[in-house]
């Protein structure tokens, strides 16, 4: 996910979110009592699927923009995932046709754009969705802890509520009606990711972003629509297909000095 116009930290990021097929759920563990801390929540992401979270996730991505006048605008989006011990979580997302070289590649804490296959000036802010779709799974709590601090959520904070009909743990909020502090949900039972409130800067209204129609990808899910909300009203709509995980990938893909050299899976 990618909110250009807004921030382009918000890129996939929201590209997906991940949980344990019905064959781990019980793995996964059950409603049970309420952690203490945020950082307690994600210990029990990090164990419910410790060894079992895919490393590699590649997918298309039909993204839909909705204007304030009403219109929308559609695009294609190619979005590859991966993590290693050396370089951690990294996002690459090609925007549109592959042959034009356009593109954005994040890690939790940098952004760098590329135009026409030419890297653009490096930024300084990163996905804040990546440590919580996939460095949670894989990595130690402590370095999630690390990457979550530019979100601001206040993980001495956790409330109880419901998503969907579903028992969530609520980090960063004292209850589930605080819909402006920075903040982020977790089904109690299978341990995912199923919304986000952030605040871009302070002169607009948060974004909420909810994750759904999961389906397996490997043994983990993946959320196959994205609504991201401002205000109350939709301003972009992302839909997934084609997905596959734990593929093998060229590391050249990562590297943006190769953007358009690199051999990238979507290319027939």
């Amino acid at each position: 996910m990618m909110l250009i116009s807004r921030r382009a930290a918000l890129a996939a990021g929201l590209a997906f979110v991940l949980g344990a097929p019905d064959s781990l759920t019980a793995q996964a563990g059950g409603r049970g009592t309420t952690p203490r801390t945020g950082t307690d929540v994600l210990e029990a992401m990090r164990a419910a699927y410790d060894g079992k979270w895919y490393h590699t996730l590649t997918f298309v991505q039909k993204t839909t923009f909705h204007r304030p006048d009403g219109s929308t605008q559609e695009q294609t989006w190619y979005e590859t995932l991966r993590h290693t011990k050396q370089s951690g979580t990294q996002l690459r997302i090609d925007l549109g046709d592959l042959a034009n070289g356009n593109g954005v590649l994040f890690t939790p804490d940098s952004t760098f754009p590329v135009r026409g296959g030419t890297p653009g000036t490096p930024r300084g802010t990163g996905n804040e969705f990546l440590p919580l779709i996939e460095g949670v799974y894989v990595q130690p709590v402590s370095q999630t802890v690390k990457e979550l601090a530019g979100m601001k959520v206040d993980l001495s904070r956790v409330a109880t509520g419901t998503w969907q009909g579903q028992p969530v743990w609520i980090v960063g909020a004292a209850s589930a009606i605080d819909s402006t502090s920075p903040q982020f949900w977790v089904d109690t039972q299978r341990k995912l990711l199923v919304r986000m409130i952030i605040r871009p800067n302070e002169q607009q209204p948060p974004l909420d972003v909810h994750l759904g129609g999961y389906e397996p990808a490997g043994n983990a899910w993946i959320a196959t629509k994205i609504d991201i909300l401002q205000g109350g009203k939709p301003v972009q709509v992302e839909q997934y297909t084609e997905w596959k995980a734990d593929v093998p990938l060229d590391p050249a893909l990562f590297d943006v000095k190769q953007w358009k050299t690199a051999p990238h899976w979507a290319k027939k």
